[in-house]
């Protein structure tokens, strides 16, 4: 069994006991189900935007404890001050150490900016926890879900206001659950079944996207000489986290890239100095 494998067998009994205790009913009636939801395609293709999505992340399967210190409120209020476009924030805990209580308290310290709900989507209720919580964008990876999922999944986020990250990490993921429900289309530069990273996975895949698509990038980003070729090769966007989340000051990490990346790029304004 891959850590995917366990990973999904276990987010199955987790949903299950939530649908248990918290029906959906419940989620419709909390507050932030009824606020309108940002565009995350908005923030990442503005002009003077650098398309990067920081995540928080406390760990992972693959590196353990990455960052078990960070407040999450003080961290995504500091990405944003440092220039990212989109938050990011895992809520699964068994694996990667996350909570809804992550979500909501990065929804209250950044009002308007969008936030992507990093999680292993298995269920269509999660969606609706997703909007309840506080977020505008949800995450589907092709390699957990059927084309119909896909499908079904993206259709009841768009219903819900909600945007959608479809996940790839091939081209046969890509060829057989891309659909127009999905606003953004991420290319995983780490395999989910090894964890072995490389970008060649990006470069291979990013012609293959139709530019109806905003196209991020993620996974193993870690310096702006990466990020200028992938920008170069048709990326609007970067998921980063990792590398942010493993010092001691994540936003000061993210708004040292913000600088090198975009010095050497004259097309971009830094949003920090303009």
């Amino acid at each position: 069994m891959t850590i995917l494998d366990q990973i999904v067998a276990q987010k199955r009994i987790e949903v299950a006991q939530r649908k248990a205790v918290t029906p959906t009913s419940a989620l419709e009636q909390m507050p932030d189900f009824r606020r309108p939801a940002l565009s995350a395609r908005e923030a990442i293709q503005d002009l003077r935007s650098t398309g990067i999505i920081a995540e928080f992340k406390r760990k992972s399967p693959s590196k353990g404890i990455i960052n078990d210190r960070a407040d999450v409120a003080t961290t995504t209020k500091g990405y944003i001050q440092a220039g990212a476009a989109v938050l990011s924030v895992l809520t699964d805990e068994p694996f990667f150490g996350g909570t809804p209580a992550d979500l909501q308290a990065a929804r209250q310290a950044n009002p308007g900016t969008p936030i992507l709900r990093k999680d292993f989507v298995i269920d269509p209720y999660q969606i609706v926890e997703a909007k309840a919580w506080g977020a505008d964008l949800v995450l589907l990876i092709a390699s957990c879900l059927t084309p119909e999922e896909v499908s079904e999944f993206s259709q009841q986020a768009q219903d819900l206001g909600l945007q959608v990250l479809l996940e790839v990490h091939d081209e046969d993921e890509l060829d057989r659950t891309l659909t127009h429900t999905v606003d953004l289309v991420g290319v995983n530069n780490r395999n989910l079944k090894t964890f072995v990273t490389s970008i060649d996975t990006s470069l291979r895949l990013v012609e293959r996207i139709p530019d109806t698509f905003v196209k991020i990038t993620e996974s193993g980003l870690h310096d702006a000489t990466t990020m200028r070729s992938l920008f170069k090769a048709g990326f609007d966007g970067f998921l980063i986290g990792e590398a942010f989340m493993k010092t001691a000051d994540p936003a000061a990490a993210l708004s040292a890239l913000v600088t090198d990346f975009t010095s050497q790029m004259p097309t971009f304004t830094n949003p920090l100095i303009s």
